[in-house]
């Protein structure tokens, strides 16, 4: 069993986040979509400082060769944005209410040499708790189609899928996801 250790991103981190981002889209997605569709995921992919200067956002460590290496990063949002990175047009960066708003898992990432090691469970886990804590009472996403098995084996639910064209033609689809956080 992979022992994992997590902090909260700080600046400082942005380098390797943005790295970890890259290949992680390249390699993951590669068996859902085609060369095309990650292209056109990309539009929207990518860091959101405001989960940094939130501090919302976490890195997933461990130890690979007496090194501690990022093997992770994610996390929630108390923003309305529900997916995307600082580039991303139509974001809403105005706080959500607690009692009556949902909170966002937000900018997941697993490293591809880390996959199937509870990378992304580990993740999904400090984002409910840590938002839960905060006093939201739901949880939603913006999930991607090689990310929807996984949700859907976490018990989110899809409220709506939406799909549109990119800047070279293919589709990319964002699906909203919803949780109940108990």
């Amino acid at each position: 069993m992979v022992k994992l250790t997590h902090r909260i991103a700080t600046a400082e981190d942005a380098p390797a986040i943005i790295e970890l981002m890259q290949v992680s889209i390249l390699k993951n997605m590669a068996s859902f979509l085609s060369a095309d569709q990650i292209e056109a995921a990309k539009e929207t992919m990518g860091i959101d400082w405001t989960l940094i200067e939130d501090e919302t956002y976490f890195v997933v460590q461990t130890e690979h060769d007496g090194h501690s290496i990022m093997v992770g990063c994610g996390g929630w949002g108390k923003r309305r944005t529900l997916y995307g990175g600082d580039h991303t047009l139509g974001r809403d960066d105005s706080y959500s209410d607690p009692a009556v708003e949902a909170a966002r898992i937000r900018a997941m990432y697993t490293h591809p040499e880390w996959i199937r090691c509870g990378v992304g469970s580990f993740l999904l886990e400090l984002g409910e708790a840590a938002a839960r804590d905060a006093g939201f009472k739901s949880i939603e996403l913006g999930s991607t189609i090689p990310g929807e098995p996984f949700y859907l084996a976490r018990d989110y639910v899809e409220v709506s899928r939406s799909t549109s064209d990119s800047a070279n033609g293919a589709g990319k689809t964002v699906i909203k996801m919803v949780k109940k956080l108990q």
